[in-house]
């Protein structure tokens, strides 16, 4: 099975503009999570509309591809940038990882990759046990539950399961919960047919894209990591990012 890796990338942020060219331990973020996903698979694009990324990773010898400005989400720029690839190169699996990623590692996506070895895999996803309260009533860090073949049930911004009888400061130690981790693979036919979904009602109410693709019966297989991931949405969590490295090269 043959796996590439799309990374989409976009300038403009309302929170944080530019941030994947933002410096990171002397390296654009870009460059970060395009060297990590390197590590694990041998086809990486960045998908781009804007020159200015794409310079940048032309200038430290990656890939990139040009696609439109007015994609919606992440995925729909990965689909476009698919299409475009698959004229030259043949591929099973997408490996989709967002460019503001610069942790990703590479047992992160050899577990993707795995969820792959079940042919009945459509779409796979990550999941990290969440391990304090901050993490389990934070609505920003998606929670997720799972049926016994690892396939997601439900992802919620609410703290789910709700666990009944017991407060809320005891629902950690009784219950092993799920966070999710926005990495996703799907194969090669499935990610166009999810680009041309209409918004679903759970996705509108928790604005959540991955419940589109459940409410239209898709599956999505579940792995999990014990290795966090730390997206840099604005500029203090690029502090946050600068701490972490830091702490992890001493």
């Amino acid at each position: 099975m043959k796996f590439i890796a799309i990374i989409p990338a976009r300038y403009q942020s309302t929170r944080f503009p530019g941030k994947p060219l933002a410096i990171l331990a002397g390296k654009p973020i870009i460059q970060h999570v395009y060297e990590n996903v390197l590590k694990s698979v041998d086809l990486v694009w960045v998908a781009t509309d804007d020159d200015r990324i794409a310079k940048t990773v032309e200038s430290f010898g990656g890939r990139y591809i040009m696609t439109r400005a007015d994609h919606p989400s992440g995925t729909d720029r990965c689909a476009e940038a698919a299409e475009q690839i698959a004229q030259t190169v043949d591929f099973d699996v997408i490996i989709n990882v967002q460019g503001d990623e610069p942790f990703v590692c590479e047992p992160q996506l050899e577990a993707l990759k795995n969820c792959f070895e079940d042919p009945n895999t459509e779409i796979a996803t990550l999941v990290k046990v969440v391990e304090n309260d901050e993490v389990l009533f934070n609505p920003n860090r998606p929670k997720v539950v799972f049926n016994s073949n690892h396939y997601a049930l439900l992802f919620s911004r609410s703290t789910i399961p709700y666990i009944r009888g017991k407060e809320t400061s005891e629902w950690l130690s009784s219950h092993t919960f799920y966070s999710h981790l926005g990495m996703y693979a799907y194969r090669k036919e499935v990610l166009p047919q999810l680009t041309k979904l209409q918004p679903s009602s759970l996705e509108q109410a928790e604005s959540l894209e991955q419940l589109r693709w459940l409410e239209n019966g898709y599956r999505i297989k579940i792995a999990e990591t014990k290795f966090e991931s730390i997206g840099i949405d604005t500029p203090d969590d690029l502090e946050q990012a600068k701490q972490f490295l830091e702490q992890k090269m001493s």
